[in-house]
């Protein structure tokens, strides 16, 4: 009979509890899609899934003439078509160029799995901040999903019908004529306007200050040094529109902020980088540029792409430009258009800009913010 000497008894009760390492341990088996979706818990995981698509709004995801490498969309099935059934892939930086469908659009069908956070992407459950890519298989799936698009894109009827397969300078004059069509507030009636359309959902006696990011009461409204005030997004001086009724009063790029952080902001161009802003954590400044944090840089963005196609000098203002340049001075241009295109893909429209879109419609201006109801046009006019 054979003898077991003391140690190796003891190492095999472990492994028998399996509190020693064994070689017939494995790591846990990734997540079904169905699985990811229902637990969007902020929670560490692998999800693997067939890429169907690349999300390009909350109900939206194209499976050609992909915008971006910013997102991927993964389902059970390569061949699935209903949204509600996937959940859309945050691609970071470091991934885009091996793993962003404009760039690798050979990926649609292949199965794929992605580690990363448990947490909502474009309004929709998905998967962020992934730290890791890899193929679960080495050959594409055995049937080719279809090409088309796998939904139909928000009703592009009503309000935006005119602007219906358009793309370029067609969509953006179409567009134009669609929201210039507005009721223009005085700059006074702005201050009433903000409180509500910039109301805090947890606390209806505070606003939001956009890049402060903090609750103030909307009593202390004023130019004192902790006051909240009319920041104008689109710079003012970008055009010399002043606080004049129209562009200088439009609220859809109007919004609450501290009195110290408006004049840190000034009229810079947006750009990344540059050093803290003190009462404004995770926004950044330099003599050239302001970084919004995080949190609000699409909101920034598609604020800007709203007055780029509103303002067209057809109405006594000038005509107002995106550009790449972050010294425009007083020139009717703005920028950076490539970094906002960057932050508009890269924080995707939220319920807050929906809730506040929907308000100035409805009680102020009758005209919406076309790039919180149909991002993808952004990179139809700006591609």
């Amino acid at each position: 009979m054979a003898r077991w000497s003391p140690l190796a008894l003891i190492i095999g009760l472990l492994a028998a509890v399996g509190l020693y390492g064994s070689t017939a341990a494995s790591a846990a088996a990734p997540l079904t899609v169905a699985q990811a979706i229902s637990q969007q818990n902020g929670s560490s995981a692998t999800v693997s899934g067939y890429v169907v698509g690349q999300p390009t709004a909350t109900n939206t995801v194209v499976r050609s003439n992909y915008p971006s490498d910013y997102a991927l969309a993964l389902a059970d099935s390569g061949s699935e078509t209903g949204t509600s059934r996937m959940i859309y892939v945050q691609i970071p930086t470091a991934f885009r160029a091996s793993w962003g469908l404009r760039s690798n659009p050979s990926l649609l069908g292949r199965r794929i799995d992605v580690t990363g956070s448990l947490s909502s992407y474009f309004s929709h459950p998905g998967l962020v901040s992934s730290t890791a890519f890899a193929f679960t298989s080495a050959t594409p799936t055995s049937s080719a999903p279809p090409t088309s698009s796998t939904t139909t894109p928000p009703a592009c009827t009503g309000y935006y019908a005119a602007a219906c397969n358009k793309t370029g300078s067609a969509l953006k004059t179409a567009l134009n004529n669609i929201i210039r069509d507005q009721t223009k507030l005085s700059y006074e009636a702005v201050w009433d306007a903000l409180k509500v359309t910039d109301e805090d959902p947890n606390n209806s006696n505070n606003v939001i200050l956009l890049y402060s990011g903090r609750s103030q009461p909307k009593s202390t409204n004023g130019g004192g040094a902790d006051d909240w005030n009319r920041e104008h997004v689109w710079a003012k001086s970008h055009g010399d529109f002043g606080t004049a009724t129209g562009p200088g009063t439009d609220i859809h790029h109007l919004r609450p902020e501290d009195v110290s952080v408006n004049a840190a902001r000034g009229n810079l161009d947006f750009d990344n980088g540059g050093s803290a802003v003190s009462e404004a954590s995770g926004s950044f400044a330099d003599g050239d540029s302001f970084e919004p944090r995080d949190a609000v840089k699409g909101d920034v963005a598609r604020m800007l792409f709203y007055m780029a196609v509103r303002y067209e000098g057809t109405d006594g203002f000038a005509n107002l430009e995106l550009n790449n340049s972050v010294s425009n001075g007083t020139a009717p241009y703005h920028g950076k258009l490539s970094v906002l295109l960057q932050w508009h893909a890269e924080d995707p429209v939220d319920a807050f800009e929906q809730r506040r879109n929907k308000m100035i419609y409805e009680n102020y201006q009758r005209n919406r913010n076309p790039f919180i109801d149909h991002p993808e046009w952004a990179s139809l006019i700006w591609s």
